[in-house]
């Protein structure tokens, strides 16, 4: 999910959930612990940490769980980098950072690849293994479980802007001057970086010159300026609910799915017909991938909880989990598709993702990503007056 969006959790739910932490587990050793056989500590986005996910875990194994949700990949990467690889059992992030971060500086334990690439079968047949985000460079190491994904880019209001329109005209609905003032920013720092990337005209996922840094701070600086609301996931879906905004940054399947449970059809995410990215692509899309920490005393139940995620009803629970709706891997399992309602299915746009997916290009380590972000937010304070 990156940040994937600060969007992705409420702040008293966040608030909540660390408190709980600092409680339980925080500044902790895992070593503190009696008997690690029944403790497991998960760091992760939100709906893993959900009661709805975690209680029937906690029901047929007599453990204590605690699960902190945090808002962005880097944030929770940086929590192992400090020493929390003794705290944390599980960590559940986004596509490339298993592959290209965690492994490489041994965050992360491989997998068993005979007990668990199994399940990469009843997956939807893009996960098909060996599927490259969960293994290693090498191709050998099994470094992780997947489970939720979806497409990311904007939403629109389709009352105000047509599905057609949007995905006709793609990220220039920023560009346009007559839009000043029609839309909003979801407060996403790494996805922000990665669409203004994107509206400015070139690739964030490839290195860049001093013209494209150039032609970075112009945009973000005109996008902020021109945005009329900056907040999280509600704030953005009740303005355009009420007519506010015609349409958000960044958002998609994941941020607008609420609002479409609440029946709310007219709030839609678009991938754009094309674009700047790899292959003319117009969109970009998230996969999670949840990794066994290495942990000097790692929890026997990490591993089993991967695999009770696994199971057709608790991933139809992770789909539908408090805060957020998402398309789930085992949906390929006709016992878990068969769980969802038309409603639910509705929801999470199932009926144009596998085109959405296929316009899409997949999350990833964004080079001077440190430099574009503080760009960003830059523009950010100097439009605000922070």
């Amino acid at each position: 999910m990156m940040e994937r969006r600060t969007s992705r959790r409420s702040f008293m739910q966040q608030s909540a959930g660390l408190a709980a932490l600092a409680a339980g587990v925080g500044g902790l050793s895992a070593r503190a612990f009696a008997d690690r056989s029944k403790e497991l500590n998960i760091l992760c986005w939100e709906g893993y940490n959900s009661a709805q996910v975690l209680d029937p875990f906690r029901e047929s194994t007599g453990a204590t769980v605690k699960a902190e949700s945090l808002t962005n990949d880097p944030t929770m990467i940086d929590r192992l980098r400090a020493g929390e690889t003794k705290v944390w059992d599980l960590i559940n992030v986004n596509n490339p950072w298993a592959r290209k971060v965690m492994f490489p500086e041994k965050l992360i334990k491989p997998l068993d690849r005979a007990s668990m690439e199994p399940y990469f079968e009843k997956m939807l047949p893009m996960f098909k293994p060996p599927y490259k985000w969960a293994m290693d460079d090498s191709g050998k190491e099994l470094l992780g479980m997947c489970q939720r994904f979806g497409p990311y880019s904007y939403v629109v209001n389709t009352d105000k802007i047509s599905r057609k329109t949007a995905e006709d005209q793609g990220w220039d609905l920023f560009n346009d001057a007559a839009n000043a003032g029609k839309y909003g920013i979801l407060d996403s720092a790494d996805w922000n970086v990665f669409n203004i990337c994107v509206i400015a005209g070139f690739d964030p996922f490839k290195p860049r010159g001093e013209a494209e840094v150039a032609k970075f701070t112009e945009t973000a600086k005109k996008v902020f300026k021109n945005a009329k609301v900056v907040g999280d996931i509600a704030t953005m879906n009740q303005a355009l609910i009420a007519g506010e905004i015609d349409f958000h940054m960044t958002g998609g399947t994941y941020s607008a799915s609420p609002a479409r449970a609440d029946g709310h059809q007219n709030i839609r995410g678009i991938t754009p017909l094309k674009g700047p990215l790899e292959g003319g692509k117009g969109g970009i899309s998230w996969i999670e991938v949840t990794s066994t920490v290495n942990n000097p005393d790692l929890s026997p139940l990490a591993v089993e909880f991967l695999k009770h995620v696994q199971d057709p009803a608790v991933a139809h629970t992770v789909a539908f989990a408090e805060g957020t709706f998402n398309p789930v891997a085992q949906m390929a399992n006709p016992d878990c598709f068969k769980l969802f309602t038309k409603d639910e299915l509705d929801a999470i746009q199932w009926d144009s993702l596998d085109e959405e997916m296929a316009r899409s290009v997949e999350y990833d380590v964004v080079p001077d990503y440190d430099k574009l972000l503080e760009i960003m937010n830059s523009a950010k304070r100097e439009v605000s007056g922070g």
